[in-house]
């Protein structure tokens, strides 16, 4: 049985949901589950000094799945009172009685649940004082509004939060867990009139001694911001383009929504015939870790129970797997591979946890040092990417390279290509950094096609 890695309160609520699932069996359930989600957050804002929020939070959520034989129904609560779990149960059970089949539904196996669960260093209960993060927000927005050009600000917010999580089944699972969270940033404008741009900056760590320093965040979006002053629109090109690692991730996440097993079990993906094929050129490796330490998505366990682990989801640039979870592992005829994410008010579905492109070899100076005309891209917009054909289609802002350096700023851009032959061409450079859970180095894609209706 997976061990207690979420604080002193962990064994009272596996108590609860042992005895929640219990009744709900005795009602008829044939099996059952139940999650129960414990948080406590303390967030604060201010804008130009004058404190706009100081806030804590305690909140409760309690989810339960009862299952009848092909059949399952799903129903959550805030109230942990025992007359309303008992009318939860109740509800549970008439619902799952009464709803269609379902022919993937079902717990996991006895001996598919987890033994062990790691130690993962999740959890950082000094919970900071108001005073705290109203010093560290202050800090941040003081130290962006000291830039030469900045001349608003849309505010800094610091926070802190801390979850548990505890997961039992009738199957014999019981396990929890817990994770801190500590967060702060500040967004700036440089410049006036309908010249004006803004930008941001942030971090986001599990321990608050990780955390970078609050001014040099403000400073950063400072400086992010006035470089951003004076942007022009570049006439349409098929060009280079570089994606900074703040938008590079977001590559990642169109490779794992187009191997998510659902999507693959309904044939709604491009990448349906790409298993154990190479989509990526030779050295590309993708991971996805739920056992780092102090990830921001670690987990010991997947919602449904089952051991995860380190996997490689691209190695050497083939796909080696789906991201699966026990309902699509059944519909593809496969094993589950522990991706499982779970919230209180539906059923399972696969997700990623800590998600990297492994870095390459050359620094990002090096990767756009032969580049005559590019595109540096830093900011996108919009959702234009088909899951289906894989078209990418997205508005996007940055700066234009000349002979091998960035030179000025671009804004209203569109960049557009097709997933397939942008995997293929993805070049990595040296300067990973885990900093937003899925992350990413600069990244290089040649034979891009840019649009801005500019005239150069």
């Amino acid at each position: 049985m997976p061990q207690d890695t979420s604080g002193p309160h962990s064994g009272d609520d596996r108590d609860l949901l042992a005895e929640l699932i219990a009744a709900t069996k005795a009602r008829g359930a044939d099996a059952a589950d139940a999650v129960l989600v414990r948080s406590t957050s303390l967030s604060h804002s201010l804008r130009l000094g004058e404190i706009e929020k100081l806030e804590r939070e305690e909140s409760q959520d309690l989810g339960l799945r009862a299952i009848i034989g092909k059949k399952q129904a799903i129903v959550s609560s805030t109230d942990l009172g025992r007359t309303a779990l008992d009318e939860l149960s109740e509800r549970a059970v008439a619902m799952a009685r009464a709803v269609p089949d379902d022919p993937w539904c079902g717990l996991a196996d006895p001996d598919q649940i987890g033994s062990t669960a790691p130690e993962l260093d999740m959890v950082d209960a000094n919970e900071p004082s108001g005073e705290a993060l109203i010093a560290q927000a202050r800090t941040c927005e003081e130290a962006a509004l000291a830039v030469a050009g900045i001349t608003n600000s849309e505010g800094a917010s610091a926070g802190y939060s801390l979850t548990r999580v505890a997961l039992a089944a009738s199957n014999g699972f019981a396990g929890a867990y817990g994770r801190s969270d500590h967060g702060i940033g500040v967004s700036v404008i440089a410049g006036e009139g309908v010249g004006m741009e803004g930008d941001y900056d942030y971090s986001s760590t599990v321990h608050a001694e990780d955390l970078e320093d609050p001014a040099t965040i403000g400073r950063r979006a400072g400086e992010r911001a006035i470089a951003r002053l004076g942007a022009r629109k570049m006439p349409t090109s098929q060009v280079p383009v570089v994606y900074d690692p703040r938008v590079a991730n977001g590559l990642l996440r169109h490779l794992v929504g187009a191997i998510n097993g659902p999507s693959i079990a309904r044939g709604t993906s491009f990448l349906k015939d790409s298993l154990n094929t190479k989509i990526f050129a030779d050295g590309i490796v993708v991971v996805d870790d739920p056992h780092r330490r102090r990830g921001l998505r670690s987990k010991p366990f997947d919602g449904e129970g089952i051991a995860n682990r380190r996997m490689n989801l691209i190695e050497d640039g083939v796909l080696t797997t789906w991201l699966l979870d026990l309902a699509s592992a059944r519909q593809l005829v496969l094993e589950t591979t522990g991706h499982a994410s779970r919230g209180t008010s539906g059923p399972p579905s696969p997700a990623p946890t800590n998600l990297w492109l492994e870095p390459g070899t050359p620094s990002p100076e090096e990767l756009i040092a032969d580049i005559g005309s590019g595109f540096y891209v830093t900011s996108m917009m919009g959702m234009g990417v088909s899951g289906v054909t894989g078209d990418y289609s997205r508005g996007a802002s940055g700066f234009w390279i000349e002979n091998g350096k960035i030179s000025f700023p671009v804004s209203e851009m569109t960049v557009a290509g097709n997933l397939k032959s942008m995997f293929l061409a993805m070049v990595p450079a040296n300067d990973l950094e885990f900093r937003y859970g899925t992350d990413s180095p600069t990244v290089r894609i040649d034979g891009m096609t840019v649009a801005g209706g500019g005239e150069g």
